[in-house]
């Protein structure tokens, strides 16, 4: 995020000040225009899809307590395993919808590599299973031991992932089918795969409450079982409330500027490396960079977080103000470029077939990363100045 010396702030302040007193100016036009755009940006983008996600999360911790406890009776729990799949899925979907938002609470707090670093450390989750110690630690202290003694490749997404579906061993390598996990967890593997979520959820709450300032009784309750306290950024408020006292931002087009640039940086990352180093995979660990490599729901990440885009810049919501509204209103055309480059953009990366196991050279693959890489220079090369004049 931009940090601006006081000086600097105190005289952008004072400016906006006179141009508003001045009445109808061309700045004074467009702060009001820009200030339309970011309630709904707040609530109906990024609050809304982080409470989809600590719901999906309450859904997912629910099944896997339920999985525990057969685990424990020695029943069977498939049904459950399809659920908790289904559920794992969904909390997925939001989270890589929001990664057009990931500055502010997600950055500030290092809930992004918290909970969706890869790939994952087996030889230290081998050990760790194996290791009774702490075993007994995360039965008794759940999420608590997972999110504060374990590192970023034993927890979070991926961790969970693993241990929800189905792999099979290839060369050294677990090859993911996308199938749910036959119902056959040990003990300790339902324990860890129970600690992993819980602190998952929480980390998704902990999410929306620094955007919102608040959340709902049920999670407000998760927080306060675990005795955790929660970020108390208001980050929303510090949009909405651009230009005055305590605002991170000096002016509407500060936040605006923001949105923008949060695009441009999944659109490079989805170019760059999630689609790019499994395509060049000139290294074993280009080979393996692929983010959901258990699910087999790499390209749907991939997507999503094109919508994420298309979310950030379009609105979520049919009738929402956004920064599209202004684009087009000075210029038309680039907003119909836009526009396109995210649809096109979706569609090519929903092209690509089995992607996990055949990225490399996968000419499917260069036509995606061609069109995010066409998405992230409009973007950054035309839409970004334009909201800078």
């Amino acid at each position: 995020m931009r940090k601006f010396p006081f000086l600097v702030m105190a005289l952008a302040v004072a400016a906006l000040t006179s141009c508003e007193q001045g009445g109808g100016g061309v700045s004074s036009d467009k702060e009001a225009a820009l200030q339309r755009v970011v309630t709904p940006y707040v609530n109906n983008t990024v609050v809304a899809t982080y409470s989809h996600m600590a719901d999906a999360g309450l859904q997912l911790l629910d099944n896997t307590q339920m999985i525990l406890d057969k685990v424990e009776k020695g029943e069977n729990y498939t049904d459950l395993m399809v659920s908790a799949d289904a559920n794992w899925r969904l909390m997925r979907k939001y989270w890589e919808q929001s990664e057009a938002f990931l500055y502010g609470p997600a950055s500030a707090h290092n809930i992004d590599p918290h909970i969706d670093s890869w790939p994952l450390d087996f030889n230290a989750m081998n050990a760790l299973l194996h290791d009774s110690v702490r075993m007994a630690a995360i039965e008794e202290e759940g999420g608590a031991y997972v999110g504060d003694k374990l590192g970023y490749a034993l927890k979070g997404f991926h961790a969970a992932e693993y241990l929800l579906f189905e792999s099979v061993i290839q060369d050294g390598r677990a090859i993911g089918t996308g199938n749910p996990h036959a119902a056959n967890l040990t003990h300790a593997e339902a324990v860890y795969l129970l600690g992993i979520v819980e602190d998952l959820t929480q980390q998704a709450i902990l999410l929306e409450y620094a955007w919102a300032g608040e959340v709902s009784t049920a999670k407000q309750a998760l927080l306060d079982e675990a005795e955790i306290e929660p970020y108390e950024d208001h980050y929303g408020a510090q949009m909405i409330n651009a230009g005055k006292a305590g605002s991170l931002y000096v002016t509407f087009q500060d936040v605006a500027e923001e949105i923008v640039a949060g695009a441009i940086d999944i659109a490079g990352e989805v170019s760059d490396l999630k689609l790019g180093n499994p395509y060049i995979s000139s290294t074993a660990e280009e080979r393996d960079y692929i983010e959901s490599p258990y699910s087999c729901t790499s390209t749907i990440d991939f997507a999503d977080n094109i919508r994420s885009i298309q979310h950030a810049y379009c609105g979520a919501l049919a009738g929402d103000a956004a920064v599209s509204d202004y684009v087009k209103s000075q210029d038309a055309d680039l907003d119909t470029r836009v526009r396109t480059a995210i649809n096109e953009s979706i569609t090519a990366i929903e092209a690509v077939q089995n992607f996990e196991n055949t990225a490399q050279g996968n000419p499917q693959v260069k036509a995606a990363i061609d069109k995010v890489s066409a998405l992230e220079e409009v973007l950054d090369k035309e839409v970004l100045p334009l909201l800078s004049k």
